[in-house]
């Protein structure tokens, strides 16, 4: 297996340089040239492995120039020990269909935990393959969770560097301090006036500066990125999604006829592993994208029209604040039967206008495979409390999307097929919200107010939200989106 760009398709690489470089040259995302196929006696084998043989079964059909015992290293340094009960992705049942599959239960309280836990060996297990005694530099764009999820894989890691960029008024009072309080040596936090998306074409336009990229050379550095553009962050996603088949046939959940899957999705990676999984032989039906007010990913599946120029919402769910979803680039890609000069074109008229319109064929191809909803802070809200007060289960609000679009779904196609919806972040770290949706007292005091939340839920607040009550502020600094340059320079101590 070779990995080629979304770009220029000529430019085939192995799969530790795709992942030791994170984007192309060009500005294009790595792909696999093929996606692997599961057979009846793949689904068995995993059948009888936990999730730390699955991980190691599924990644070794991806990482194809990495040896056996480096797979193994990697995953089990990974996720041994890291996440509540040895268990990263269990599944809880609502009813008799709805299967919520928590990606919450690592060190940072979300998803990305489960990606970001394995990048950093799969990254340095990259650079001694491809760049020698070049030191790694991380650049990370966060909407709040992969901020913390990349600074807690990466710190003290030998030979890396990581800077984080967040808006500064655009995450949670718990991702923030979360970010603000980072041990690590090698590790640097900048919050930006603006939004998410500023950060993220902050950290593109740098990455892809070839006289940016000559300084850092100068000094035996080179960039790579922890976001979901990373090959080697993607790929570990698929993992749970084909865990979460092998546990619903191992529960022996009546699948004959497939399963739905539902994810909260802003930059369209988590549920780009899932429709690889899909790919790859797991019985997908539907896959429902779940936006909140920045709902252009569901305007894009609906009409065919992608349209970033339009008025950006801080909502309850900040996760999810994103208006350019890199990764839908990959889909498109694949959409296009590997057309690197459509996929060129489009994203050009993305950058110089702001929009582009997709072929009627390819509009098709997708709405046979997704369907796109949205829901408004006050259905958010509102899907918090129900939820609690019928079975009584805690959910955050990136969460609350999912399963308030999976509801608008469920009556607009009477589509009851078992569901899988993925649960991407723990309730506390957006108590404020969650205490206002279920009926306990929003207070200034943001540890008061979880603990008044557990006893009001009877729920338990994760060990690493307790442990932030004495946590010391580290990094204060903030800047203009045309400051970044300068900050990285700060970060790295070069000129």
């Amino acid at each position: 297996m070779k990995y080629f760009s979304t770009r220029d398709v000529k430019n085939t690489v192995s799969a530790s340089y795709a992942i030791a470089h994170g984007i192309s040259k060009e500005g294009g995302l790595f792909v696999p040239d093929t996606i692997p196929t599961l057979s009846e006696s793949d689904i068995n084998n995993l059948k009888e492995l936990d999730y730390i043989g699955r991980a190691k079964y599924v990644l070794k059909l991806f990482l194809n120039d990495f040896s056996d015992e480096e797979i193994e290293n990697c995953v089990k340094g990974a996720y041994e020990n890291s996440f509540d009960d040895n268990n990263p992705a269990p599944i809880s049942r609502l009813g008799d269909n709805v299967n919520i599959l928590e990606l919450w239960h690592g060190p940072t309280c979300a998803f990305k935990d489960l990606a970001l836990q394995i990048l950093p060996y799969l990254l340095t297990t990259s650079l001694k393959k491809t760049s020698g005694d070049n030191k790694s530099v991380i650049l990370v764009a966060t909407s709040g969770d992969t901020g913390k999820a990349a600074l807690e894989g990466f710190k003290d890691v030998e030979g890396t560097e990581i800077i984080v960029f967040y808006p500064e008024s655009g995450v949670s009072d718990m991702q923030k301090l979360q970010m603000a309080s980072q041990q690590g040596e090698n590790v640097h936090v900048c919050a930006i006036v603006g939004n998410f998306d500023d950060a993220q074409s902050g950290v593109k336009q740098i990455f892809t500066d070839n006289q940016f990229k000559s300084l850092l050379a100068d000094n035996k550095m080179e960039f790579s990125s922890a976001n979901s553009i990373n090959w080697g962050r993607l790929c570990p996603q698929i993992v749970y999604y084909i865990s979460a088949y092998i546990d619903l046939l191992n529960d022996k959940s009546d699948i004959s006829g497939g399963f739905n899957v539902c994810v909260p999705t802003g930059n369209f990676g988590n549920i780009l592993a899932a429709y690889y999984a899909k790919e790859m032989g797991i019985p997908i039906n539907k896959l429902i994208c779940a936006s909140n007010k920045n709902n252009v990913l569901t305007d894009f599946i609906n009409t065919g029209k992608y349209d970033k120029n339009r008025e950006f919402f801080l909502t309850t769910s900040p996760s999810m604040d994103i208006l350019i979803s890199s990764n839908l680039e990959r889909l498109l890609f694949i959409m296009s039967g590997y057309n690197d000069e459509y996929i060129s074109t489009i994203q050009g008229q993305l950058s110089s206008t702001g929009e582009y319109v997709i072929s009627d064929d390819i509009k098709n191809k997708i709405q046979d495979e997704f369907y796109g909803g949205c829901c408004d802070d006050r259905e958010t809200k509102e899907t918090i409390k129900n939820i609690f007060e019928k079975f009584g289960y805690l959910i955050d609000t990136h969460t609350a999307v999912a399963v308030n679009v999976y509801d608008k779904y469920l009556k607009e196609t009477g589509d009851n097929r078992p569901v899988v919806i993925t649960s991407t972040a723990s309730p506390y770290k957006f108590a404020d919200s969650v205490c206002n949706a279920v009926g306990v007292e929003v207070s200034n005091d943001k540890f008061k107010m979880v603990e008044d939340l557990s006893r009001f839920t009877s729920t338990d607040i994760p060990k690493p939200i307790a442990e932030l009550k004495n946590a010391k502020v580290r990094f204060t600094d903030v800047y203009s989106k045309e400051e970044m340059y300068s900050a990285v320079k700060k970060c790295l101590n070069i000129m």
